[in-house]
């Protein structure tokens, strides 16, 4: 395993903007940076031994310092929205910022993906710590923060968050890769897609969950089966249609947990590639990329806990106090699958938790 680094941005302030390679011994590689301690790149091979870069992103460092679309970022201190941009604990009321209408999305204006994190290189990896400050982006506490990456020979790159706070406060951090296992800007419509889940959050016509599930079977939203992406994309639902296609959390678990399970399975029958997620986090949020000036040319899948949890007590809980570690951790690892067949009536473990 080598791990390289170079400095090729600079921050507005003067500080410097890195690029971090984590290579293996087959040259497959992932690349990193300290801003917004984001993925940037994954280098891995097709069906016929050629590498590509299966990330969504920008050639250049400069272009993640004005990225709006949390390309590859950390996203924090809460991934996706919370309503109302304000949520009570403890029987306080906090007021978060408003960063979509009336609503807070991604941390806010003071997320993550926009802060320049400490870095320390490791063996087989790099590990990203970030202090948050007391009242940033209206959340209370202090709040230290590290993500690990780690790459190895199987082609696999995890993701460990880790975090503690002096005060109670809410923590959901995710990672926002943008993929395209076709390794280009065509549309993933072709990819085939497994979401071993049997139940998604409802939501509103902004993003944010009623509280309320929807079974999958019989609905657009089913994954449990391998399908193509653009199978029901565009249909008259009007959940497609508020979302510009998928923005939906699929329920993993109903409550947390260390147990690892899968969250997602992508195919691109043109490559031959594979992405498997697995995680122990509750939710994967499964996101077109309606919204990207692009559309429909990449897909994330966000392991998460679900978004607007403080409004909704019985969803699994991130609320982080004194004396407690966060601790969460996702697995992306890529492959090779050589036969034609996508194998779009083969059933996947699924997981039927309910709240």
């Amino acid at each position: 395993m080598k791990v390289t680094h170079t400095q090729e941005a600079h921050t507005a302030e003067g500080e410097p903007v890195y690029r971090f390679r984590i290579t293996n011994d087959s040259g497959a590689y992932v690349e990193l940076t300290n801003w917004g301690a984001r993925w940037i790149a994954a280098v891995v091979p097709d069906k016929n031994n050629q590498p590509g870069n299966v990330i969504v992103g920008y050639d250049e460092l400069t272009g993640y310092l004005s990225d709006t679309y949390y390309m590859g970022a950390t996203v924090g201190r809460f991934a996706n929205r919370i309503a109302g941009a304000s949520f009570c604990m403890d029987g306080k009321e906090y007021r978060l910022e408003t960063n979509d209408g009336a609503n807070t999305n991604h941390g806010g204006f003071s997320g993550f993906h926009q802060r320049l994190w400490q870095w320390e290189e490791l063996p087989d990896g790099v590990c990203f710590t970030l202090c948050s400050p007391d009242g940033e982006g209206g959340y209370p506490g202090n709040l230290q923060i590290g993500v690990t990456y780690r790459w190895n020979n199987q082609n696999e790159l995890s993701i460990d968050y880790h975090g503690t706070a002096d005060q109670p406060t809410y923590l959901n951090m995710t990672n926002h890769a943008y993929f395209n296992l076709n390794a280009t800007k065509k549309k993933i419509t072709g990819h085939y897609l497994q979401v071993p889940a049997t139940k998604v959050l409802d939501t509103t016509n902004e993003f944010i969950p009623t509280g309320k599930e929807r079974e999958v079977n019989g609905t657009p939203f089913d994954f449990t089966r391998s399908k193509s992406i653009g199978t029901h994309l565009y249909m008259d639902d009007p959940q497609l249609i508020w979302n510009k296609g998928y923005n939906h959390c699929y329920i993993l678990k109903e409550s947390p947990s260390s147990e690892m399970l899968p969250a997602a399975r992508l195919y691109d029958p043109e490559t031959g590639r594979v992405l498997t997620v697995v995680t122990d986090l509750p939710g994967v949020l499964l996101y077109t990329a309606g919204y990207y000036p692009e559309p429909d040319t990449a897909v994330c899948l966000e392991v998460q806990y679900f978004p607007d949890t403080p409004s909704h007590p019985h969803f699994p809980s991130c609320l982080l106090r004194p004396g407690e570690v966060y601790r969460q951790r996702a697995l992306y690892g890529f492959s090779v699958q050589n036969d034609i067949n996508v194998s779009a009536n083969r059933p996947v473990n699924v997981c039927t938790s309910r709240l």
